[in-house]
Order: structure tokens, then sequence, then C-alpha cells
């Protein structure tokens, strides 16, 4: 199983608040593509030993890095710079979860990267919905595209790598923690 649903919906309330503060969304939504071509470069260079891993996390990175690039150019046209990394609150909360041992390490954060890109993918698709702009839509709905493919690369990994059972019973275990973080957070101008 690559796909999967969220167990809790993002609501409307939070494209409101993204969208009424776009520039704020834009400088975090700049800040999590470069994180993720980070993210993507770490795992290939843990990972030496896991061809496939880096064949897919190679080709992430540049795909992050061209929606940084993009993300960038729309910044720079409306006259704005990125800000100092903040700390994601939602991101750190899901890293906790994170087992220790090689083989569960693993499977543990290609789920919980496979979950941060599957919500990215529901919440760039809701900017699609609220914003005006066509060229802005047009972007936000392409990126959630792009958002489906990443969440579903981690979920053929985390497949090629451990056995099914084993996956989709963390999958349920983690999806039901960040359906708790998603609850609990203030919604803000950020994409998570």
């Amino acid at each position: 199983m690559l796909e999967y649903e969220l167990k809790t919906a993002t609501k409307p309330e939070w494209a409101e608040v993204a969208k009424s503060n776009f520039d704020s969304f834009l400088k975090d939504h700049a800040a999590c593509e470069r994180k993720a071509a980070s993210l993507a470069m770490s795992m290939v260079q843990h990972y030496p030993d896991k061809p496939e891993l880096i064949r897919g996390m190679i080709d992430l990175a540049i795909e992050e890095m061209a929606h940084f690039r993009e993300v960038m150019k729309i910044m720079l046209d409306r006259g704005l710079q990125q800000d100092n990394d903040e700390k994601d609150p939602y991101i750190n909360q899901l890293l906790k979860h994170v087992r220790k041992g090689s083989d569960v390490y693993l499977l543990d954060r290609l789920l919980i990267f496979s979950i941060v890109e599957r919500r990215g993918h529901e919440r760039f698709y809701l900017m699609g919905e609220v914003l005006e702009d066509p060229k802005m839509k047009d972007f936000y709905m392409r990126l959630a595209k792009a958002e489906h493919r990443h969440y579903t690369l981690f979920m053929k990994l985390a497949h090629q790598y451990f056995d099914a059972d084993i996956v989709l019973e963390r999958l349920d275990q983690l999806l039901n923690i960040e359906a708790e973080i998603v609850n609990q957070l203030p919604y803000r101008a950020a994409v998570h």
C-alpha cells in the first residue's frame, strides 16, 4: 500500500490563516523545501548501502531544490527575504517518536517523512483552492501533485526494506500520533 489517508483532515481555517499572512507562509514554505532537500541528501550519506534509497533521495533532493528556487523567485518578486530558521513544532513533535536502533530508525524516518509529505500534499491542495491568483493556484496544485509523488516514494522505500505488515502497523501508529499533534497545534501561516 503506497497511498493512505491521514487520520485527521486540516480544517479550512488553516488555509484562511495561511492566506491572510501569505508572505509569512511563503517564507516558511521556502524553508520547508530547503530542509526537505537537505534531509534527502543526509539520507544519501547515511545509507550508502541502499542504492534504491540513494537514487530516490537524490531525485527528491533535486526536485525539492527546484521547488525552493520557485518559491524564492516568488518571494524575491514580492520583495521578501528569508528569515532565520525557526524550529517547526509539528516536525519536532513527530521526530520525538523515531525509535532508536538501525532498522526501526530507518523505518520510522521513512514513514514520518512520508506523513510529512502527505500533509504537505493536503495543505498545498488547500492553498491552491483558496488563492485567487491563477498562477499561484496552479503553482500550489502542481506542488500538491509533487508531494503526492514524494509521500508515495517514502512508502515504496519502506515496503522495499521492510515487511508489509511491519510497515502498515507502524504507519498506523504514526498516523495516530500525527493526528494528535495536528489537533493540538494552533494554525499558523506555515505549511505545518
